[in-house]
């Protein structure tokens, strides 16, 4: 929506460069509402680097991975948290692979003006679109916003604001950011496999923890309950490390597997200087 907003409303000749606006790539399974496609069973956000000889989703992917990217400095990717995540909206660091590269993004997520920012580690994970572009050098601005297949005002807000700060930073737009009252507030990092609280088991998620509260290490998290056995107590869940509620799960229904929390702790060095 914020995209759409944008090319109806930006006049050309305020524009230095090029702006590449994709409101929604993968169609079908943006008309579905779901994060895999209809037409083939992929996710595009796993599917990089593509490949135009497979399957629609491959072949999209391709053509972002090969044709569109080298075109441009910066990606901005319009996230959210599916239908099975609640986020805090935010801003995303996307991990480089060279010190240099990951100072400019912190420098262009922190542009984005978000009230939170999260550096979340990829655990190694290379089939994004975010780790893609980073590894094909260009300044990656990642973003969560929002999720449990809402459109949440408060987000799109953020999310109007950031796309044309990021603009403005790149200096595809003239002027400075505009950056709100409260934004950058809050700079986090979730750590790695620690910060994910999974369920091991299969019943239905009781979550205790509020977004966006902070928690400390065997804090109670929430419990799984078993409908179709009364007589079984429910399982307590832990939190696993001290902590800010950055994700929890949308829907009660869990599996063995499902996440039901994700947890941030501080990352001051993004605020330094230093690479």
């Amino acid at each position: 929506m914020a995209l759409g907003e944008l090319l109806r409303e930006i006049d050309p000749r305020d524009i230095a460069g090029r702006i590449i606006a994709i409101p929604a790539i993968n169609i079908r399974a943006v008309e579905a509402g779901t994060r895999t496609s209809p037409v083939d069973g992929l996710n595009f956000n796993r599917s990089f680097p593509g490949d135009f000889n497979g399957t629609l989703t491959s072949q999209i992917a391709a053509y972002v991975h090969d044709v569109l990217f080298p075109m441009a400095d910066y990606f901005l990717d319009l996230h959210s948290g599916g239908s099975s995540l609640m986020i805090l909206p935010s801003a995303i660091i996307e991990p480089s692979p060279t010190a240099q590269g990951h100072r400019k993004n912190i420098k262009a997520t922190l542009a984005f003006g978000a009230p939170t920012v999260v550096m979340v580690d990829n655990l190694g994970e290379t089939r994004t679109s975010t780790a893609s572009a980073n590894h094909q050098g260009l300044i990656v601005i990642g973003s969560e916003m929002a999720g449990g297949g809402l459109v949440s005002p408060d987000a799109l807000a953020i999310c109007r604001r950031g796309i044309r700060n990021v603009l403005k930073h790149a200096g595809v737009l003239n002027g400075a950011p505009d950056i709100a009252p409260g934004a950058n507030a809050r700079v986090l990092k979730v750590p790695g496999s620690e910060g994910y609280l999974l369920s091991e088991e299969d019943g239905v998620f009781e979550p205790l923890s509020p977004l966006g509260s902070a928690v400390s290490k065997g804090d109670l998290a929430g419990r799984i309950h078993f409908l179709h056995t009364p007589s079984r107590a429910p399982i307590d869940l832990l939190h696993p490390i001290d902590g800010i509620v950055f994700a929890k799960r949308q829907p009660g229904r869990v599996r063995p597997g499902n996440c039901c929390f994700v947890l941030a702790n501080e990352y001051p060095e993004a605020l330094t200087d230093e690479p």
